[in-house]
């Protein structure tokens, strides 16, 4: 065992001292969540080019309201108040009567809107105020080039149904002094549990948010996988770079193959921890001083401990394993989806969890071996009360199946390391598992 913690010094000296392990520790998370911050970044780069609609009122209703309430807006968004800079595009609704062949004007319209002439033009069926079973006559259409996540469209929304049901109450005889209670939007607000704190005294319950109860469980489901991809995926290709330049064979002349592969696993699992360390003290660090210390799952991080050695040793036996049996890169890139299949498909499914972390699908999911130490870790870090029993049987069930993938894989390993040219199929690395 003495040679085998030798080689796994070895391989995580290999891997910490060099350059491509601590620029893979800033760009990593960086591209993890690449799209939130692009989306910060970018948030104030608005198109403020000024966008004209021209709208075809067949109800003769909804028209002259739009065209006013645009020009409200355009005196009030437009332009930052401080400083006077545009900020956003102006609305300017035109009004054009329904032709007698509409569908000639329709097409009209949009040949000026390729012709960027026009933006769009919005359509309002006759029947909008008393919808019946006519779908056709009751459809508001906008009609554009890429409504479908055009901010003007979500706009519209609004002001055209608080037109439809004023008019509708109108004539109802509802006063238009009694509308704007009917109007005001309350919103349920999301709040915690009433606690004890350690004197004694009752804390009100805090206000949560979605963002709060998802940032928590993402990190650690981000963090659980980014590991797994710096602790257990490199062993593949460096077994099967050792094995192809003749490496391994050195190697194996003073050492057992199930403990050079001991000796891989326990390397990448240390490069494993040591990138969680640096992420939760870094983070933590940062959380203390915006003064968010409470919202750290303190409780959670053991686990996460707990999971991830397990994970990487499980991971790392299987990618190891397949590493031995590749003869080429091209073997490898074969290999490497189908080993990292199971830590992939806990992202998959990682919102439907998150939301409902209670579920039977999430509890049996979760208590699936290969897929317990994401999804285990991933339904703790939720408010949610788990069962205690829960993350010791998962917990309990991922060491069997790791000891059991270190069983395999090594089997696997003594064989593969030292066989060349015998395209790795699963049904041959299954034999190697049987007769070893």
């Amino acid at each position: 065992m003495l040679k085998a913690l030798k080689i796994a010094w070895r391989e995580y000296k290999a891997t910490v001292r060099t350059k491509g392990f601590i620029i893979g520790l800033i760009i990593a998370p960086i591209f993890m969540s690449g799209s939130g911050i692009a989306i910060k970044l970018l948030e104030d780069q608005v198109d403020t080019n000024d966008k004209r609609v021209v709208i075809i009122d067949h109800s003769n209703l909804m028209a002259d309201y739009l065209i006013d309430l645009a020009e409200q807006r355009n005196q009030q968004a437009v332009y930052d108040q401080e400083n006077g800079k545009k900020i956003s595009p102006a609305y300017y609704f035109e009004k054009q009567a329904p032709a007698t062949d509409i569908a000639a004007q329709r097409l009209a319209l949009s040949d000026q809107i390729r012709a960027k002439e026009l933006f769009a033009f919005l359509e309002i069926g006759p029947d909008v105020l008393h919808p019946g079973d006519d779908r056709e006559r009751r459809r508001i259409k906008f009609h554009g080039e890429n409504t479908a996540m055009d901010d003007l469209r979500g706009w519209l929304r609004r002001p055209v149904n608080d037109r439809l049901r004023r008019a509708r109450l109108a004539e109802a005889g509802v006063k238009e002094a009694l509308m704007n209670d009917l109007f005001l939007w309350i919103n349920v607000e999301s709040m915690g549990l009433i606690s004890v704190d350690e004197s004694g005294e009752v804390k009100d319950a805090e206000s949560t948010s979605e963002l709060e109860s998802l940032i928590a469980p993402l990190i650690m489901m981000m963090l659980m996988f980014l590991m797994t991809m710096m602790g257990a995926t490199p062993l593949l290709n460096s077994v099967m770079e050792e094995k192809t330049q003749r490496i391994a064979e050195v190697i194996l002349g003073s050492v057992k193959p199930f403990h050079f592969m001991i000796g891989k696993v326990i390397g990448g699992l240390a490069v494993a921890l040591t990138g969680a360390m640096v992420y939760i003290t870094l983070g933590t660090i940062a959380v203390n001083r915006f003064g968010l210390e409470d919202k750290i799952p303190l409780d959670v991080l053991p686990w996460m401990f707990l999971f991830l050695t397990l994970q990487i040793t499980m991971m790392g036996s299987a990618m190891a394993a397949a590493g031995s049996a590749c003869n080429d890169a091209k073997d490898a890139q074969n290999l490497s989806f189908p080993v990292m299949l199971p830590s992939m498909i806990p992202i998959f499914i990682m919102f439907p969890v998150i939301k409902e972390p209670l579920s039977a699908f999430s509890t049996w999911m979760s208590l699936i071996p290969p897929f317990t130490p994401m999804l285990m870790l991933l339904r703790i870090s939720t408010p949610m009360a788990v069962p205690v029993w829960q993350p010791w049987v998962g917990a309990l069930g991922v060491l069997f199946f790791a000891v059991f993938s270190v069983w395999a894989g090594g089997r696997i390993f003594r064989v593969g390391i030292l066989l060349s040219g015998t395209p790795p199929k699963l049904s041959t690395l299954v034999k190697w598992i049987g007769r070893g």
